[in-house]
């Protein structure tokens, strides 16, 4: 029981971390030598490029909600509030990230950034947050 713990809140707090750190690029938070983005403008375009179909504005709101999305996340996985839900969420948001990326771009990109691997981490943590609340309930 103790060892799951410490498994989840390894993923808690490295998916947290991804959210947060994906974040702060958007926002030119980071230094430009470590930075995907840079700045808000630059991910938009980059959103744009994952979803083709959209004028830049939409792709830029769609982009926007994905970064709100990013923030609660990243605060909600660090609580226990909801924690199931918060941690298939992630997953659901990351796979369609993944998915955007292989479709848009080409696979090699989701796997060189670990996107499929986060994704499949939030869903794993959403299995042993609800064995572990199953287990303190019993």
């Amino acid at each position: 029981m103790k060892q799951e713990k410490i498994f989840e809140w390894f993923l808690r707090i490295s998916l947290s971390a991804g959210f947060l750190s994906a974040v702060a690029d958007r926002f030119g938070l980071w230094n430009k030598e470590v930075s995907a983005w840079g700045n808000w403008e630059a991910f938009a375009k980059y959103t744009n490029t994952l979803l083709p179909f959209l004028t830049y504005n939409l792709a830029s709101i769609i982009g926007g909600i994905a970064t709100f999305l990013e923030i609660v996340f990243a605060i909600a996985l660090l609580t226990t509030f909801k924690s199931q839900l918060i941690a298939k969420c992630s997953g659901f948001l990351l796979l369609g990230f993944a998915l955007s990326m292989t479709i848009a771009i080409n696979c090699k990109a989701p796997l060189d950034y670990s996107v499929f691997t986060a994704s499949a981490g939030a869903f794993v943590l959403s299995v042993l947050v609800k064995n572990n609340s199953v287990k303190s309930i019993a």
